[in-house]
Order: C-alpha cells, then sequence, then structure tokens
C-alpha cells in the first residue's frame, strides 16, 4: 500500500478469489488503493505480521461474505475478521471501518459471521452486477463524505424477475402421510406447538434468483427501536446438576413464554426464535436486536425431589440494564401458581396495564399435580426432537401419563390430540389414518370439553378437522384459536395458511406476516408465508421467502420443491429446474421435475419422476398426481386421480380451492363436482 490511511483491505476465502479480482479491480480502476494478497504466502510469522500491519492500518475493511464462508468452519480470513472486528471496537461508533460485501444470497443473520458485521448493513453484489455505486460509495467513505452519517444510506436491492407465463402453470403444495411432524412441542407448550405437516415443494434451494443491483450500506446501526413492550425469554438455565433435567427447565421456560403471550399488550418473541440462542455465547445486545425485542427474560432453574427455585432477571435491552430480578422457592405443586407470579411481575416491571384475570388466563388447562406436569413436560421434550415416526409412541406415552395422574389436564388432552394427528400424517395404510384422526378429534374435543376457552384445544380441532376434510369445522376452530390468542405465532401461522389456501389471501398474509414478526428465525414461520403468498399467486414473493427459509436452514428439503414451483409459476423453467434437482431425491422435488421436465420438452424425464412417486407413495399421493397430469395437459387422468383423491380423503386436497396448477381443470364438470362434495366454507 503506498497510503494506508486511503486503503481499502479486502479480505475472501480463497474459493471467492474471481469475485474478490473483480471488486479490486473495479475499485483500483476508481483510484482506489486496495491490499489483495493473491500470493500463496499463507500463515507463518511473515504473514502474520504482515496482516496485523495492514488490518492496524487500513482506512476500510470490506469483508467477502458468501456461502463458501458460511461453510468454512476455518480459514485465514477468519482471524482477519477477528482481527478487523478487534480494531472497530476502538473506534467512535461513527465511524466507518467494516463494509460488509455479500455476492450471493447469505443472509444478514447468518451465525457464521461475527455478530459485528450483522450490526451493520451489508452491500449486495451479484456476479456480473454494476459496481459503480458501490465503488463511488467507497470513494466518498474514504474522502469523509460519509463519515458523520449515523447510518449508511442504502439503494434498493433489486432481483431479477421473469415475466408470468400466459398460460399460467402453477406449483401446487400438497400433503401427504409422509408430512413432517411440525414441533407439536411449540402448539404444546408454546401454544401452537403442531402438525403444520403439509407436504408442499420446497420454497427454496440452492438461490437461483441472482441480486441484480445491492444495497449499499456502511455505517453502524446505532437506533435501535423495538416495539413498545415486545420481550423474548431465553432457555433458563438447568441448574440441577443433572443433564437429564433439561427437558423440565427448557419446558418450564416455555410455559412461561406462553404465559406472556397471554398478557394483551405484551409482544413476545415465539419459542422456536428464542430459544435458537441456546448453547450460544450471544450477547442481549446481538439476541434483542435479532428478535427486534426491548427487553429479555433470562434465569435458571433448580429442581429438587419435592421443591423448585427459579432465579430470573428482566434486562432492558436497549440500554443493558437490569430492570427487575427474584429468587422463587416455591413446591412443585405450585408451579402455575408461579408462573402467573412471574408474568405479573414482569408486565409491572415494562409497565404495560393488566385487563383481566391474568391467573385464569395463564392457569387455564393446568394442572396442580407434579407428577402429571412431569410427564407433560417430557411429552413435550420427545415432541421437540422429533425425528421420526417411531418417536411418536414415545411422544403420546408421555402425554397418556400425564392425563393418567390428571383426568382434567386439558393441555395434554390437546397436545395428544396433535400427537395423533402426526401419527394419521406418517400411516401407511388407510385404516391407521381413520383410526388416528378419530382419536385426535376425540382428544382435542375432550380438551375443549374441559377448557373450552383453551386456545391449544382449539388448535388441535382446527387442525384435525383440516386434515380431516371438514374445512367448516376447521375454520371456526382456527378463527376461535385467533381470537383466544392472537399473540402466538403458530396459531397465526396456521390460521394464516389455512385463510390463504381457501382464498381469504387478506388475511391470511396479514396473519402468516405476524408470525415471522413473532418467530424471524423460525424456518416454519417464513416457509408457511411463502405457502400463503404462492396461493396468492404472488410468486416474486413467494421465491425470495423460500430463499430467506433456506437461508435459516439449507438442509430443510422440502423448501427446494417448493421454490421450483414458484419458479415455475413465473415461467422461469431453467430457474425451476435447477431448485428441484437440488434435492432431487425428495418426493415433492420429484413431483416438481415432473412438470418442469416436461414443459422443458424432456418428457421421458418427466414421466421418470412420476414412476419414483408411485412407486413410493402409491395412491396416497392422489393429489398430487392430479396437479402432474393436469399440468401435462390430460385431463382424463387429471380428473380420474382427482377423484380417487376424494374417494381416499387425501389431505392434499385442501389445496384444491386455490391450487394454480389444477387451474386447466376449473371448468370441467367432475372439477365441480368435486369442489361441491369438499363443501369449502364462503
Amino acid at each position: 500500500m503506498t497510503d494506508s490511511g486511503k486503503a481499502v483491505f479486502l479480505s475472501y476465502a480463497s474459493q471467492d478469489a474471481e469475485a474478490a479480482q473483480h471488486l479490486c479491480e473495479a475499485l483500483r480502476n476508481a483510484g482506489v488503493e486496495v491490499w489483495f494478497d493473491q500470493s500463496e504466502l499463507r500463515g507463518g510469522d511473515t504473514w502474520d505480521a504482515s496482516i496485523r500491519k495492514q488490518i492496524k492500518n487500513c482506512a476500510l475493511f470490506i469483508p467477502v461474505i458468501s456461502r463458501n464462508t458460511h461453510a468454512r468452519d476455518e480459514g485465514y480470513f477468519r482471524l482477519e475478521w477477528k482481527l478487523a472486528v478487534d480494531r472497530s471496537h476502538l473506534m467512535t461508533a461513527n465511524r466507518p471501518f467494516l463494509v460488509p460485501v455479500v455476492i450471493d444470497d447469505t443472509s444478514d443473520q447468518d451465525e457464521q459471521v461475527p455478530d459485528r458485521f450483522r450490526e451493520l448493513q451489508w452491500t449486495r453484489l451479484s456476479q456480473g452486477a454494476n459496481m459503480d455505486a458501490f465503488v463511488e460509495h467507497v470513494r466518498r467513505l474514504l474522502s469523509g463524505e460519509l463519515s458523520r452519517e449515523p447510518t449508511g444510506t442504502a439503494s434498493a436491492a433489486t432481483r431479477v424477475s421473469t415475466a408470468p407465463t400466459t398460460s399460467r402453470p402453477v406449483p401446487a403444495s400438497w400433503r401427504s402421510k409422509a408430512a413432517l411432524l411440525a414441533t407439536i412441542a411449540v402448539a404444546v407448550l408454546a401454544l401452537g406447538y403442531l402438525v403444520a405437516n403439509r407436504l408442499v415443494f420446497s420454497k427454496h434451494g440452492a438461490e437461483v434468483g441472482a441480486v441484480a443491483g445491492f444495497a449499499a450500506q456502511n455505517a453502524p446501526v446505532t437506533g435501535f427501536n423495538p416495539p413498545p413492550h415486545s420481550i423474548a425469554v431465553l432457555p433458563f438455565a438447568n441448574m440441577s446438576g443433572d443433564k437429564d433435567q433439561e427437558y423440565f427447565s427448557d419446558g418450564l421456560t416455555e410455559e412461561l413464554l406462553n404465559s406472556l403471550s397471554e398478557i394483551n399488550e405484551l409482544q413476545v418473541a415465539a419459542r422456536t426464535s428464542a430459544f435458537s440462542f441456546k448453547g450460544k455465547d450471544t450477547d442481549i445486545g446481538t439476541i434483542a436486536r435479532k428478535l427486534n425485542v426491548g427487553a429479555v427474560l433470562e434465569g435458571s432453574v433448580r429442581r429438587s425431589a419435592h421443591t423448585i427455585r427459579i432465579t430470573v432477571q428482566l434486562i432492558n435491552a436497549v440500554t443493558g440494564f437490569h430492570l427487575w430480578s427474584k429468587t422463587y422457592d416455591r413446591d412443585l405443586g405450585n408451579v402455575l401458581k408461579l408462573q402467573t407470579e412471574i408474568a405479573t411481575s414482569v408486565a409491572s416491571a415494562l409497565k404495560v396495564t393488566l385487563l383481566g384475570d391474568i391467573a385464569a388466563k395463564v392457569e387455564l388447562g393446568g394442572t396442580g399435580n407434579p407428577a402429571a406436569f412431569d410427564s407433560y413436560l417430557r411429552g413435550a421434550k420427545e415432541a421437540s426432537s422429533f425425528r421420526d415416526s417411531k418417536d411418536l409412541p414415545a411422544t403420546i406415552a408421555a402425554f397418556t401419563e400425564a392425563i393418567r395422574l390428571d383426568p382434567n389436564y386439558a393441555l395434554s388432552f390437546a397436545a395428544r390430540s396433535l400427537a395423533f394427528s402426526a401419527v394419521a400424517n406418517e400411516a401407511e395404510t388407510a385404516a391407521t389414518v381413520r383410526e388416528s384422526y378419530d382419536k385426535a378429534q376425540v382428544d382435542a374435543r375432550q380438551a375443549l370439553e374441559l377448557a373450552p376457552n383453551l386456545a391449544q384445544a382449539h388448535l388441535a380441532l382446527a387442525y384435525v378437522s383440516d386434515s380431516s376434510l371438514n374445512f367448516t369445522q376447521a375454520s371456526e376452530s382456527y378463527e376461535r384459536a385467533l381470537a383466544l390468542a392472537p399473540g402466538n405465532a403458530e396459531v397465526l401461522r396456521l390460521s394464516g395458511t389455512f385463510a390463504a389456501l381457501l382464498g381469504h389471501f387478506d388475511a391470511g398474509l396479514a396473519a402468516a406476516r405476524r408470525a415471522v414478526v413473532l418467530d424471524p428465525l423460525s424456518r416454519q414461520s417464513h416457509f408457511d408465508l411463502g405457502e400463503a403468498l404462492y396461493a396468492a399467486r404472488r410468486y416474486e414473493e413467494a421465491v425470495a421467502t423460500y430463499a430467506e427459509v433456506i437461508s435459516l436452514d439449507p438442509g430443510y428439503k422440502t423448501t427446494y420443491g417448493w421454490r421450483g414451483i414458484a419458479y415455475y409459476a413465473l415461467g422461469d423453467f431453467e430457474h425451476a429446474r435447477a431448485s428441484c434437482e437440488t434435492k432431487r431425491e425428495h418426493l415433492l422435488s420429484q413431483q416438481c421435475l415432473a412438470v418442469v421436465y416436461d414443459k422443458l420438452g424432456r418428457h421421458a424425464d418427466a414421466e421418470a419422476e412420476l414412476a419414483k412417486q408411485k412407486t413410493a407413495l402409491g395412491d396416497t399421493a392422489a393429489y398430487q398426481y392430479t396437479t402432474i397430469f393436469a399440468q401435462w395437459g390430460d385431463r382424463a387422468k387429471a380428473l380420474e386421480w382427482l377423484e380417487t383423491a376424494w374417494r381416499l380423503r387425501d389431505p392434499g386436497l385442501i389445496y384444491v380451492k386455490t391450487d394454480p396448477l389444477l387451474d386447466p381443470l376449473r371448468q370441467e364438470p367432475r372439477f365441480q363436482a368435486v369442489m361441491r362434495e369438499l363443501k369449502f366454507p364462503n
């Protein structure tokens, strides 16, 4: 460097050398001095001394962020990042120094980058993007023109959009026996923990839609203005000295989170997002910003044979000061009363006006029997760690034991109902499906008889009714659950998706978006928003939402097929193919490829994908075959499979009303006859 006071340090992973070179050349062509190491000298005293000197003296540090940096746990670029972050802590808040640049779809919530990077706006530069605006932004930073701006000025990032095809071919989501069990624990403990497993096309996969422009950025985000009365409850530490007791501390945390969500004025971050920080050494300020909350509740649980000690502290996440703390020693039989005490104290500390009898809401459907409560929490833990249908018997057994110990335990009936619905979704035979749904129905109604105002019970009944194609009952139950628990992310997510699938797009999208606000780090909340957007035929937004799901959980295979179908709806068949082929062994991706290959003229390949599904699923995927033949233009076979789906009571029929893939059939009398039989509510 000839003038380190005006120089830029470019840090990158070796796999991104070409992109870094392009960025370096653009800056150098504009007269910006760039330190860009292209030698093979990596490691050793000489390199170490050189790198430390350059980072100590440079004016700006530009880390190049990508899937490659995410994938690498080790690398010299990570040392460079650490040195730069350490130096930034010595600077005033309004001095620009760190200028993160992301060259693909990596999320700005990526856990593999330093927290300091995530506090800044990121520049997004796609391959081949025009860098003039970014280069000008860097030049102005070096000249000091932007040094006193409290936040970076970001130009809007744009996405290449593809004109929709005139033939309106569209993806259809689908449900099948193989539907995933979507954390029963969330509905059981956080009121919404339930089986949201509609097997739909995966929403995202490897991102194939390129970012066309960039979002320029830089200065630290100094203004943090979370909603008033917003709070996150972090997993309480297990202080019992026995790791096997962790189910109890986690479960108690979720119960308290659920209790706080019953207070109307409080906005409570959902369980999935709050628990995503468990086991991570993340500071309170970073957590609060990620969840957009103004307060954080944390604590510990120490349990003995008959007593429990809970220590809690409430922290103002904006100032970092403690608002309130207290230690409670109670008999295990008084846990319900304890939840009410803590919830009331938190509300008071946050200056929330309590309306109505909080205890009546918090303690509704619960138990005073310590052994029953313990069994309930064990069942919830089994449900939250669900990986395979073979785990379901243990979940059901735990809830059954809780009910045996307390036959009036409404929450356990609601939880077991959801577990039986999961069994139905996983069942191999029609007889098992019917038997399991019948049991789920009985449990949901028993929970309602014991506690008519228990939102979890209405949610359980809504889900089994939805799966059993009783859409009128499902609609009424979802509405009631939403009225009773308007601040619960799971209720919002599931009721919103259901409303969108029935064609009530404004209400459905509003609920689904609210679920994302409350549960921003949950793949499922984003996934269900994508499904609602797809049903509303807002395909570009659906593609972008599926990309967010992939950034949160790249291994969630269902998303890639969904995103492929959304691209298919846009008429972008090549991007659809690329997305669906990412996880091509997944059944949803195979359904996607069956329609995409046909549009690309690869008819033999399309038929091969259909054959794979028939071999794996037989008649149980009748609804999926309907969509494929409809898109192939074979209306006769499509209608035959639709009637088979109706005869088998295929849960996928919930998609019939809005599924764009079925548009070629909508004027057919046989199609309209099935629609009448389904009795969708207005």
